[in-house]
C-alpha cells in the first residue's frame, strides 16, 4: 500500500523534472513516506520524455504517461488520477513554483484532519505580477466561491492540491475542468473541503504558461457550464420547460390584449388598425413560438436524460 501518490502534469520542463524528483524524494525519505511520483507529458517538445524514461529506470516509484500530443492540463490529470494509488493524492506543476515542503502537512490535513480536498493558497504571490494578471485572478476567485459555494478557498486554481484517494476516483476531470476540481469534489459529495497557505517560488526555468485574458474568459464559460450540468443535467426540463412555459404565458396573454383591443373597438365602432398591423402581435407570436421551442428542447432534453447509461450514477459512500 503507498501511502502517498504526486501527480505532476507538465509540458516542456525539462530543466525542472530531476530537480523536483528530488525535492520530492528527500521530503517523502524523510517522512518515511512510502510514495509514487507520476509524471504526465502533455505532448512536450523538449527532452521532458527522455528525463522521465531516464528517472523511471534509476528509481523504481517514478512512472510516467507520455500523451501524443498537447491536450491540456485537465487531460492529464485525469490520467494520472486514474493511475495514482496512493491513500492521499497530491498534486503539484512541474516548474518548481509549488513547494514539496508542504506534502506532509497536507498528507497530515487529509488523513487526521479528515479533509477529503485540501487546496493550496499561494500567500505571497509575487508583487511583480501584471495587472492583466492580478484583477482577473481576483474576480474569478470571487466569482467561482459565489456559484460553487464553497466559500473559504480563496485560491481555485492553485495547482498544489491534496486528495483523499475516493475523490479522485469519483470525479473526471476534462475540458478545462482543473481549474473547479473542488467544484467537481462537492458536486461528487465530497463536502469537506479545506484550504492551506503555501509558499510559492519564483519560476527558475523556461516560462510560465499562463494565457492572459483567454485564460480568464474561458475560466467564466467553464464556470457557467459546470453550474449548467450539475444543477439541471439530470433535469434539463426544470429549466427550458419553466422558461418555455413563461414566455408562452405572456405571449398568449399579450395576444388576447390585442385581439380584445380589436375587439372593443369594433364593438364601439371605432376606426381601429388590423391586428396584423400591430408590432405587438407579431412580439407576442414571437414569444409564444421561442416558449413552445424552448419547451420541446426541455422536453426532448429529458428524454434523452432518461435514457443516458448515467442516469442513475450516484456517488454511493458505504453500504452495510
Amino acid at each position: 500500500m503507498v501511502d502517498i501518490s504526486v501527480v505532476v502534469p507538465l509540458y516542456n520542463e525539462e530543466e525542472s523534472i530531476a530537480e523536483l524528483h528530488e525535492w520530492i524524494k528527500r521530503v517523502m525519505d524523510e517522512h518515511g513516506f512510502s510514495y509514487e511520483v507520476i509524471f504526465v507529458n502533455d505532448g512536450s517538445t523538449d527532452h521532458s520524455w527522455d528525463v522521465i524514461e531516464e528517472l523511471s529506470q534509476k528509481f523504481p516509484e517514478v512512472h510516467g504517461i507520455k500523451f501524443r500530443r498537447n491536450y491540456g492540463k485537465s487531460p492529464a490529470l485525469f490520467h494520472g488520477f486514474e493511475k495514482a494509488e496512493g491513500d492521499v493524492v497530491i498534486t503539484m506543476d512541474a516548474d518548481l513554483q509549488d513547494s514539496p515542503d508542504e506534502i506532509p502537512e497536507l498528507y497530515r490535513m487529509v488523513k487526521e484532519d479528515g479533509y477529503d480536498l485540501v487546496s493550496g493558497f499561494k500567500m505571497n504571490r509575487r508583487k511583480g505580477d501584471p495587472l492583466s494578471k492580478t484583477i482577473p485572478t481576483k474576480l474569478f476567485n470571487a466569482t467561482t466561491r459565489m456559484v460553487s459555494g464553497i466559500h473559504n478557498l480563496h485560491d481555485f486554481n492553485c495547482g498544489l492540491k491534496a486528495y483523499r484517494k475516493d475523490v479522485v476516483k469519483h470525479i473526471e476531470v476534462y475540458g478545462e475542468m482543473h481549474r473547479f476540481i473542488p467544484y467537481l469534489a462537492k458536486n461528487a459529495g465530497f463536502s469537506k473541503i479545506g484550504e492551506k497557505p503555501v509558499h510559492h517560488q519564483a519560476r527558475q526555468h523556461g516560462k510560465s504558461k499562463f494565457m492572459g485574458l483567454n485564460r480568464f474568459v474561458n475560466g467564466y464559460l467553464d464556470l457557467i457550464s459546470l453550474w449548467f450540468i450539475s444543477t439541471f443535467g439530470m433535469k434539463p426540463m426544470h429549466i427550458f420547460g419553466f422558461i418555455g412555459t413563461l414566455m408562452f404565458i405572456i405571449g398568449f396573454i399579450a395576444i388576447v390584449i390585442v385581439g380584445t383591443i380589436k375587439v372593443v373597438a369594433l364593438c364601439q365602432h371605432v376606426p381601429h388598425a388590423l391586428v396584423t398591423d400591430n408590432p405587438y402581435f407579431y412580439l407576442s407570436l414571437t414569444m409564444m413560438i421561442l416558449g413552445t421551442q424552448l419547451f420541446v428542447g426541455g422536453f426532448l432534453g429529458d428524454l434523452i436524460s432518461r435514457n443516458s447509461q448515467e442516469r442513475n450514477k450516484y456517488q454511493v459512500e458505504k453500504e452495510i
